[in-house]
């Protein structure tokens, strides 16, 4: 059986390797308690479904303008234990469907599951009318409304005399509302439930209910004899008479339209679900899928994904937009690529490796080309060991023009294409990209050294018994970033003139200051903003901007860090975030008991992300490693033992509130 055409998205998960990594023993009790709130649930031993853990399974999802599905296949081990498991979770009362090679059963109205032998299929379909826009309705309703305007103008001198309020018109007219939103009842149920609870309340005082008005003092004749006069307002509505103990019952038409409409369109989804399983389990139940979605396969990896984000972005939402608003333009040739993830849970860290490749092979070698960058050495000496992360760009700043260009080339309306070419040339003449990328040639650095602890002032409200408003200055303590930001840059006179036009321009004057190498921005209006101040300057080929000038003196680092500069040479594009240091300084931003106690799992469990980008086998290949600490036996039940942690402390959160 081959995929259905062009799936938005794939995956295989390696349950053989998988299957390894999981401990039942502490995986299985956990479901089991947080099952505990379904009252209906009556499974409690995930280890023994029926399904074969250890086999492969294979899911996919297509999208088009009506019809949305996510199909997953696997293999059963033992279908008695199976069918008790889908028993446990059916409908109550739903009976299993029996075809001539398999059976399969609704578990919900967009929910199949259907197997044969030692082979399932389990279907999630969703089915809407497609709509097609209108473009000329845009117009068509300026006109519209051009001529009402017009026709207002004319007639204003015919104004009509209001006629008296008569409630049983007005109960009409929004008996017609309720028959225009029946049309889209799903969209519009509590619309409906409001108009009829207006309807409702027409029949009983034949009128809306009065709206509240705020006391008002007429202060037009001052006397000190007279206190000020003030409006009495009629006696409050009681809510007994606008709302009803019961909610107001839809009426028996409408329910049966709504019905009618839900059947018509369950029988649909389910006639798509019956083909699919049809065409399924009259094969050899073998998946084959096109070569390009497996080009960035690891067969060691334990979980493989492909998406078309191409798809996803054309054949998407952005597909049931006006013609008039192109945003299939740049941003679908962007995204037009094979998009591919490996994910290995190993057993002291998360790795992930994506692959991005363009499906145009020019596109793709403008990409790549912008990845070949020089390196800078200079920029790498920023980073340290005490730092709480770093991220280290070293591309081809020069490269980015020609991308861009590439993706402009063929983005625009074809009406317009030789305009839009035109266009193009002529940024081509008018930027002078040689001395734009010496200004910037590609070559950046940001590092995270710490958070520091702030008093800063902010102004609160409290209000009286009268309800009057009365400023409070309160005082908090919020953390701060200490970073460093540095490019590097072929023209260094270039960004000292800027510096210098700061400081001796009067507008900027005020807050941009020069102490010798450094220049200055300080804002005295602003004391309790995140960043009070900032520090400038260039120095042999490097532009700095910092929070402290210590932080451009490079520290004598260690074997660990060293490792860091070298990767960060090596790169294009490298980084590193120690959560942990992380949440150790957001440690002021958590106040209730609950939030601290959520503060301590992180901060006892949190590890260190790192990647790396590169141009690679005719990709953008990106690795992600995620080092974990904990005492888990490896990085998969790592994050089912932070589950069961988070599970824990709010039971304990829930039990010290009922106490």
């Amino acid at each position: 059986m081959k995929t259905p055409e062009n799936p938005i998205f794939y995956m295989e998960v390696n349950g053989k390797q998988l299957n390894q990594k999981v401990n039942w023993e502490k995986f299985n009790p956990l479901l089991k308690e947080m099952g505990k709130k379904d009252k209906k649930a009556s499974w409690n031993d995930y280890s023994k479904t029926g399904i074969k853990y250890d086999a492969t399974q294979y899911h996919y999802a297509t999208m088009n303008d009506s019809v949305k599905s996510y199909n997953m296949h696997f293999a059963l081990d033992n279908q008695e234990k199976f069918l008790e498991f889908i028993n446990s979770i059916k409908k109550k009362g739903q009976e299993v469907t029996k075809k001539n090679n398999y059976s399969y059963i609704d578990i919900d109205n967009d929910v199949f599951v259907a197997w044969s032998g030692s082979r399932a299929v389990l279907s999630l379909i969703s089915y809407q009318k497609p709509y097609k826009w209108d473009d000329g309705y845009a117009t068509d309703s300026v006109i519209a409304a051009i001529d009402s305007t017009a026709n207002v103008a004319i007639d204003s001198a015919y104004i009509e005399e209001a006629k008296p309020f008569d409630y049983k018109e007005e109960i009409q007219y929004l008996k017609d509302d309720i028959k225009y939103l029946k049309e889209s009842i799903k969209d519009n149920n509590a619309e409906i439930l409001k108009l009829q609870k207006d309807i409702n309340y027409l029949e009983k005082h034949h009128k809306y209910p009065e709206e509240k008005k705020e006391k008002e003092l007429d202060v037009t004749v001052e006397d000190s004899v007279y206190a000020p006069k003030v409006e009495v307002l009629p006696p409050p509505i009681s809510q007994d008479d606008y709302y009803e103990e019961e909610s107001y019952a839809l009426d028996s038409t409408y329910q049966k339209e709504m019905d009618s409409l839900n059947i018509e369109k369950f029988k649909i989804v389910k006639k798509f679900a019956e083909d699919s399983f049809d065409q399924y389990f009259n094969s050899n139940k073998e998946i084959s899928v096109t070569k390009d979605m497996l080009s960035f396969r690891d067969p060691n990896s334990d979980v493989f994904i492909y998406a078309d984000y191409g798809k996803i972005i054309n054949d998407g939402i952005y597909k049931k937009m006006p013609v008039n608003f192109n945003f299939t333009g740049l941003l679908g040739k962007l995204y037009n690529s094979n998009t591919s993830y490996n994910l290995y849970f190993d057993k002291d860290k998360v790795r992930l490796v994506n692959n991005y490749q363009h499906k145009d092979s020019e596109t793709q070698k403008n990409i790549s080309d912008v990845y070949k960058g020089k390196k800078n050495k200079k920029l790498a000496a920023l980073i340290n060991d005490k730092s709480i992360g770093y991220y280290v760009m070293n591309v081809n700043g020069s490269k980015y023009f020609d991308m861009m260009y590439g993706m402009l080339k063929n983005s625009g309306d074809s009406e317009y294409q030789k305009e839009a070419e035109l266009v193009i040339e002529t940024m081509k003449i008018v930027l002078d990209e040689e001395a734009i990328s010496k200004i910037a040639p590609g070559n950046g650095i940001f590092v995270l050294n710490e958070l520091k602890s702030k008093n800063v002032e902010y102004t609160d409200y409290d209000y009286d018994e009268n309800y009057n408003e009365k400023e409070v200055k309160k005082t908090k303590d919020v953390m701060v970033p200490d970073f460093t930001f540095a490019f590097a840059t072929e023209n260094e006179n270039y960004w000292k003139r800027v510096f210098n036009v700061l400081t001796s321009n009067k507008a900027f004057a005020k807050n941009f200051s020069k102490s010798g190498e450094f220049y200055a921005f300080k804002d005295e209006k602003n004391k309790n903003t995140y960043v009070e101040q900032l520090f400038f300057t260039v120095q042999d080929g490097i532009v700095y901007v910092t929070t402290s000038k210590d932080n451009i003196n490079t520290n004598n680092q260690s074997e660990i860090s060293k490792q860091w500069m070298k990767d960060s040479s090596k790169y294009p594009l490298s980084g590193r975030l120690n959560i942990q240091k992380l949440l150790g300084g957001l440690d002021k931003e958590f106040k209730r008991k609950s939030e601290k106690g959520t503060l301590d799992i992180l901060r006892k469990n949190a590890g260190e992300v790192y990647f790396k980008t590169e141009s690679k086998g005719g990709s953008i290949q990106t690795e992600m490693n995620y080092n974990i600490k904990s005492n888990s036996e490896n990085s998969l039940m790592y994050f089912f033992d932070l589950i069961d942690d988070f599970y824990k402390n709010s039971q304990t959160d829930k039990s010290s509130k009922t106490l």
